[in-house]
């Protein structure tokens, strides 16, 4: 306790609001003459004179601002867990952008919080001199809404949200190891923007396994449906088996795994979080999975009717027709379609037409697969069904990733 005047002591408390109201932490420095070096712990805190305060400037980031502008836009809600100040708080609150300018009441303090326990916590934006059991019950009120908390922290108090929340991520350069033995990941570069990030990272490897999966099991479901609706047109065995396996080791090989290499989508950190237990092919994927095949069944067995007509080696065109369509969605599903960020999956197309074609005029390949030249009539029947397939999951793409 400070033995000074009530006036030096108000005088004190009001310039320790004011300084804190502009960003400031500020100490407070005290010094007493003492008979023995230990004094009993009671004691410790007594007959102090003031000597003045301590303003210390700790301003964020610069990348702070829009960093929490990025979390905005793709849903996340930022929430400000502080030992500061409330007035200190407030100032960096606003300076970020995380409340807007005006009283510091958007401010709760763990005094205030433990005179109101019935609080909604998931209401509050910014906490102040908080313990960590306040700490950890925010982190379970936003559990208990259904959200998927990330809680990032550096010090000791920190520990318990840091493994209670969803994800905990320590600060790796001045985190605590307590903080980063608690926590699932460590920033080594101490970045909030690396969350965000992370966040972009993993939507794109998501949007991507979806989008494999609409591609892989609809050219899957058009060779069953190709195989069972071929005989009913007059084709009475439309693909032999090793022509299947080839369309297989093409489509789903290079291919496939180019495709895993995609961008992310310009709006994948503008869609809102998906629901934590929402299925993989839910949100309108497979009903497009479904229409994709139909479409790629329908393409590749008009191609084989029309060559069968025109008495072209049909089954040879209906086999070009089928891979080539698939080879169409796969381009036609891209998120961004000329981008120069995954040059593998065009090359990756391109070598798979490449090897098509040579299936139908390499001897050795021929007598494999059964195969015979098609002409320019049936490669021209071909290449159709690729362009159809092509313009539509162009078509399906924009609903695809809107819903995604």
């Amino acid at each position: 306790m400070l033995a000074e005047p009530p006036d030096v002591l108000d005088q004190a408390r009001r310039q320790a609001a004011e300084l804190a109201a502009h960003g400031f932490r500020v100490l407070a420095v005290a010094a007493a003459e003492r008979l023995q070096w230990s004094p009993p712990a009671a004691e410790a805190e007594h007959g102090l004179s003031l000597l003045g305060l301590i303003a210390i400037s700790d301003p964020p980031k610069e990348a702070a601002s829009a960093t929490l502008a990025a979390c905005r836009a793709a849903g996340i809600t930022p929430v400000m867990i502080t030992g500061d100040h409330p007035a200190t708080a407030h100032a960096i609150a606003v300076r970020i952008g995380l409340v807007e300018d005006g009283p510091a009441d958007a401010v709760l303090t763990g005094p205030e919080l433990a005179a109101a326990p019935d609080t909604d916590l998931t209401a509050v934006r910014v906490f102040a001199r908080t313990d960590p059991q306040q700490k950890l019950d925010i982190v379970n009120a936003w559990r208990a809404r259904g959200a998927v908390t990330a809680m990032t922290g550096d010090g000791v108090n920190d520990g318990p949200a840091l493994h209670q929340a969803d994800i905990g991520v320590a600060m790796g350069d001045r985190g605590t190891e307590v903080a980063r033995q608690a926590a699932d990941l460590v920033l080594t570069d101490d970045e909030l923007s690396t969350v965000v990030a992370a966040v972009e990272e993993g939507r794109r490897v998501y949007d991507n396994i979806r989008r494999f999966l609409v591609y892989a099991m609809a050219g899957g479901a058009a060779e069953i449906l190709v195989m069972l609706a071929g005989p009913l047109l007059g084709l009475a065995l439309p693909l032999r088996a090793g022509q299947i396996l080839w369309i297989n080791l093409l489509t789903h090989g290079l291919t496939g795994v180019a495709m895993g290499a995609e961008p992310a989508a310009p709006d994948a950190m503008r869609r809102p979080p998906r629901p934590p237990g929402q299925h993989i092919l839910a949100a309108g994927v497979w009903q497009r999975l479904l229409v994709l095949a139909a479409a790629v069944t329908a393409f590749s067995l008009t191609a084989g009717t029309v060559a069968r007509a025109i008495g072209s080696p049909w089954q040879s065109v209906l086999f070009l027709s089928l891979l080539g369509a698939q080879l169409g969605v796969a381009l036609g599903l891209r998120a961004r379609l000329l981008t120069t960020q995954n040059l593998f999956l065009p090359a990756s197309v391109a070598a798979s037409a490449l090897l098509a074609v040579a299936a139908l005029y390499v001897p050795a390949l021929q007598s494999l697969l059964d195969t015979e030249p098609v002409g320019w009539t049936g490669t021209g029947l071909a290449v159709a069904a690729a362009l159809a397939a092509f313009a539509a999951a162009r078509l399906l793409r924009g609903a695809f990733h809107r819903k995604a």
